[in-house]
C-alpha cells in the first residue's frame, strides 16, 4: 500500500529528528516545507505522466555551443563534445543534429575551446602547409579534376 503525502513527510521529519535536535516549531516548519515539496514533485510528476514533455533547455543553438561545455538540445546535459554515441541515444547523428537545430554543417559539435585547442594544435604540426604542398602537387601531376578511371562524368 502506498504512503500518502502526510505519511511521507511525517516519515522524513522522523528521520531528521532522530539525527538532529528540533524544537517543535523546527518540526512544523519542517513538515510544512516537506510537504510542500513533496506537493510540488507530484504535481511535476503527473504532467510528465500526461505526455507534457519537459524543454530540454532553454538555449539557443548558437548559445549551446560555449567557451568549455557544449549543452545537448536534446536532454540538456553538459559535455566537452556530442559524442555519436550520446547523439545515437536519441535516434540521431551528427548531420541530423545540426539539420534540426539549425546549425552549419561545418559546425563542430564540441566545446570552443576544444576546438580552438584542436586548431592550434594542428597548425603546430603543420597540417594547413602540408595539405596547400599537397595540393599543390596533385594540380601539377594533373589528377584534380580528373575522373577515376572506368567512372564518366556526371551528364555525360
Amino acid at each position: 500500500m502506498s504512503m500518502t503525502l502526510v505519511e511521507m513527510a511525517a516519515s522524513i521529519i522522523t528521520a531528521q529528528c532522530s539525527s538532529t535536535a528540533m524544537t517543535a516549531d523546527d518540526i512544523k516548519a519542517g513538515l510544512q516545507n516537506v510537504y510542500k515539496t513533496l506537493q510540488e514533485l507530484q504535481g511535476a510528476e503527473a504532467s510528465l505522466a500526461a505526455g507534457e514533455s519537459a524543454p530540454a533547455t532553454d538555449l539557443t543553438p548558437e548559445k549551446s555551443i560555449q567557451k568549455n561545455k557544449i549543452v545537448c538540445l536534446e536532454c540538456g546535459q553538459e559535455f566537452k563534445m556530442l559524442s555519436a554515441k550520446h547523439l545515437a541515444s536519441h535516434g540521431l547523428d551528427g548531420r541530423q543534429y545540426r539539420e534540426k537545430y539549425g546549425l552549419k554543417r561545418r559546425q563542430p559539435l564540441c566545446a570552443k575551446g576544444l576546438s580552438a585547442n584542436r586548431q592550434k594544435s594542428g597548425k603546430a604540426r603543420g597540417i594547413p602547409d602540408n595539405l596547400k604542398k599537397s595540393i599543390e602537387a596533385r594540380k601539377a601531376s594533373g589528377t584534380i579534376g580528373r575522373t577515376p578511371k572506368g567512372k564518366k562524368k556526371a551528364g555525360a
